[in-house]
């Protein structure tokens, strides 16, 4: 538990103080915050589906939420012949919400075959949103096209220099102004055949960026001796993120490991500064069906992982998506979908639900009909957590026809996963139960001495004959006075965020440094409550 402690401190040492005072104010007198406001990363989240921040249960079942695609996707579409994303709108992109506004990243791909550079069609491309649902694609007046620039293009240095990829990460923390924003990206450079890598980009703005080394590109590819990672194949999709202080990349790998795996795995490099680089690395997530290689020369078959994870930071811990790559023979039999991740430590990843497939590809005749791509933008916006993916057809990848754009997936606001009350055990049969108590027991959770806290329940189903009771215990599991027992919180209310409220207090002091909570189902009609997750938050308030 040491472990988990210390995991956990590190989301408390994150929160800021005026993100905490917004929150504060959101939830006003009567103890309630509105959900389009509510800041579920402004502390601690225990996830349902997280068995390091709810190790321990009693007759539950975790059941996974699939999402639904938004009827109006693709949200961002391929632009008119001539323009720089005619031929493809790829999104292994960013979505960042920034001030009342939505800010996506993606790499355009152009219809000019008449250029010799293959790598230079693939350009960084930008969109906004007041929503993030309806998008538009700004002139941005920075970089010419076709003779002029009346386009959506960020402006790179150097340039040209092929994007086939990137990811963006806001990073107000850095104190050098000229770096608070950061892209990682996909570029090529030759060894003997055509090999990926990555190239790190800095900005002040999102819109104007530096290249953090020195390089001199040729074809809109890097030489060798310019590269930060060592000169193998290595595809830098999947997430960019901060963990402990360091930065990470994930992306797509099947260069060999410590362990013998089948194809394509999600591996990390990682660096302090995001200008020197990791020689080493570290294979983030695996599926089961990888540890039995098929052999040279079978790349495409099988089962496998697509493209690294995109993450969304949550302070404590890091949810993510991954390629569901289903292999064959042949490209035109490999097809593509989402699966679901999640990671306490920021480089070892696992499935929640064992090959679970989180969104399915499209049909055929589909915007995103053959295969997904995880974009890494995750937004909760009012009662919806919007999840924004891309489209890549493998089976058509010989031919090129037009492709991608930018499509949402949405699930009830932060619901990804629930427990609910399982109650088979209750049946006839020799190991019969007589009571069934249906109850969790969370990990560790570190407080701040000296500060009052604020607890918050993201769950459904309940009502006058179904509620969560929610006590507080010890590091030993010890109930707290004032806080267990008949003085327990007792919950009758369906929410993303209802308060637990403990003799009619929210704001609670007095804590031990760790605390556990301890929930438990009850009522008549339990088995219809569903508990998605438990929030903690500490207060800019000294006791």
């Amino acid at each position: 538990m040491k472990q988990d402690s210390a995991f956990f401190g590190r989301a408390f040492l994150r929160i800021r103080a005026g993100v905490i005072g917004m929150a504060l104010a959101l939830a006003g007198a009567a103890g309630r915050s509105d959900a389009a406001e509510f800041d579920e990363a402004a502390g601690v989240t225990l996830f349902a589906f997280d068995r390091v921040a709810i190790p321990f249960s009693q007759n539950l079942r975790l059941e996974m939420r699939a999402p639904e695609r938004h009827p109006a996707n693709p949200v961002v579409r391929r632009g008119e012949p001539g323009t720089p994303d005619a031929m493809g709108v790829q999104f292994y992109g960013s979505v960042i919400r920034e001030r009342g506004r939505f800010r996506m990243w993606y790499v355009a791909f152009d219809d000019d075959t008449s250029n010799k550079m293959a790598s230079a069609r693939w350009r960084a491309a930008y969109a906004e949103s007041p929503d993030g649902l309806r998008w538009i694609k700004p002139d941005l007046g920075l970089v010419e096209y076709r003779g002029n620039k009346n386009n959506n293009l960020i402006l790179t240095d150097p340039a040209p220099l092929g994007f086939v990829n990137l990811k963006v990460l806001a990073d107000p923390d850095d104190p050098n102004p000229e770096r608070r924003y950061k892209i990682s990206t996909h570029i090529y450079f030759r060894h003997n055949t055509r090999l990926g890598s990555l190239a790190p980009f800095a900005s002040a703005d999102g819109l104007r960026w530096k290249l953090l080394t020195a390089a001199a590109p040729k074809n809109a590819e890097l030489l060798e001796k310019d590269l930060v990672l060592p000169a193998i194949h290595f595809e830098p999709c999947g997430g960019l993120y901060k963990w402990g202080g360091m930065y990470y990349i994930c992306g797509q790998n099947a260069m060999s490991a410590a362990s013998a795996y089948q194809g394509r795995v999600a591996r990390m490099y990682r660096s302090p500064d995001f200008v020197n680089w990791s020689g080493t690395s570290s294979v983030g997530f695996v599926r089961t069906t990888q540890h039995a290689p098929l052999g040279a020369g079978r790349s495409l078959e099988g089962e496998q992982t697509h493209e690294g994870i995109s993450v969304w930071n949550r302070g404590n811990v890091l949810l993510g998506l991954y390629g569901r790559w289903h292999g064959a023979k042949e490209w035109k039999d490999v097809t593509i979908d989402l699966g679901f991740v999640v990671s306490n430590d920021g480089i070892n990843f696992r499935e929640p639900a064992h090959e679970w497939t989180f969104l399915m590809r499209g049909k055929d005749g589909a915007w995103d009909q053959g295969g997904l791509l995880q974009g890494q933008g995750f937004e909760n916006i009012g009662d919806k957590t919007f999840i924004y993916y891309g489209a890549w057809d493998p089976r058509h990848r010989e031919d090129t026809p037009p492709r991608g754009g930018v499509g949402i997936a949405t699930l009830p606001r932060d619901r990804f996963g629930d427990l609910v009350a399982d109650e088979t055990g209750k049946g006839p049969g020799d190991y019969q139960m007589p009571v069934i108590q249906s109850e969790f027991v969370t990990a560790s959770v570190p407080t701040k001495v000296g500060v009052r806290h604020r607890f918050y329940l993201n769950a459904d189903g309940l009502g006058a004959r179904a509620d969560l009771r929610i006590e507080l215990l010890d590091d030993r599991e010890r109930p707290l006075p004032h806080f267990s027992g008949k003085d327990a919180a007792v919950v009758r209310e369906s929410g993303y965020h209802t308060p637990i409220s403990w003799s009619g207090q929210n704001s609670i002091g007095g804590l031990p440094d760790r605390v556990r909570i301890k929930g438990t189902f009850e009522g008549e009609e339990k088995v219809g409550i569903r508990f998605s997750a438990i929030y903690v938050q500490s207060e800019a308030i000294v006791e």
